[in-house]
């Protein structure tokens, strides 16, 4: 089962003759990610101490790609349905339907990886550090995600 959602077309999206633009999609996508994470008691960037039963782990992306179909203009409405494509042992890779009127428009894919916040605390004057380290996809969030595979 996929998530669905939907995007007015905004001017900013789009180029000097109405069309959006090719980079648009980009965000679109990243925002319908979001949504659906959302629906799911989640978000791409947790607190430190996680949500009840939702280990705390964000998603940088890691590839992304978008295919063209037919142009949208300044004030279309768009559906964005997200589909899980793949949940692997460290990554989830999504796929993205955008459609108008039921016309495709564009279909996107999305791989984001799993990964812990460290916080390190700051040490002698320096300033806390944060960084990323890639973890195997907990059980219970990879039950979540397959909801929408």
């Amino acid at each position: 089962m996929s998530f669905s959602t939907t995007r007015r077309v905004e001017f900013r999206d789009t180029d000097a003759a109405g069309i959006v633009h090719f980079s648009a999609f980009f965000p679109m996508m990243e925002s319908a990610e979001h949504e659906m994470l959302r629906s799911l008691g989640m978000s791409v960037l947790p607190k430190e101490s996680g949500e009840p039963g939702v280990p705390a782990v964000t998603w940088p992306r890691i590839a992304a790609s978008c295919v063209y179909a037919s142009a949208a203009r300044f004030e279309d409405l768009l559906t964005v349905t997200v589909r899980v494509a793949r949940i692997g042992t460290t990554s989830v890779e999504y796929h993205f339907r955008f459609t108008r009127d039921d016309c495709l428009v564009a279909d996107g894919t999305m791989t984001a990886v799993c990964c812990r916040l460290i916080h390190t605390p700051p040490a002698g004057g320096s300033e806390p550090e944060t960084r990323l380290e890639k973890t195997p996809i907990p059980d219970s969030i990879r039950e979540l995600l397959s909801r929408h595979q």
